[in-house]
């Protein structure tokens, strides 16, 4: 995985809500590969598998904006 590939990877990542653990991955990848320049396979295959499994979700910022924006509608009550 070359530097541009992993900086747009993490930069994809950021936009979701990550638990500590994927966070903290995160993080020791990108300092293993500022000190190697490079990934291990199976970092890298994480790292990739991480991605797609939060790319199916909502971008935990915009589903937050969304909510906020959109009043909810409530449905008049019948006469008895």
């Amino acid at each position: 995985m070359n530097k541009d590939r992993l900086e747009w990877v993490v930069s994809g990542l950021n936009q979701y809500a990550l638990t500590k653990t994927e966070d903290q991955f995160i993080k020791t990848a990108l300092e293993v590969f500022d000190k190697s320049h490079a990934l291990t396979d199976l970092q890298e295959e994480r790292l990739e598998r991480l991605y797609k499994e939060k790319s199916k979700l909502a971008p935990n910022r915009n589903s937050f904006a969304l909510k906020e924006s959109s009043p909810q509608k409530t449905k008049p009550r019948k006469a008895r």
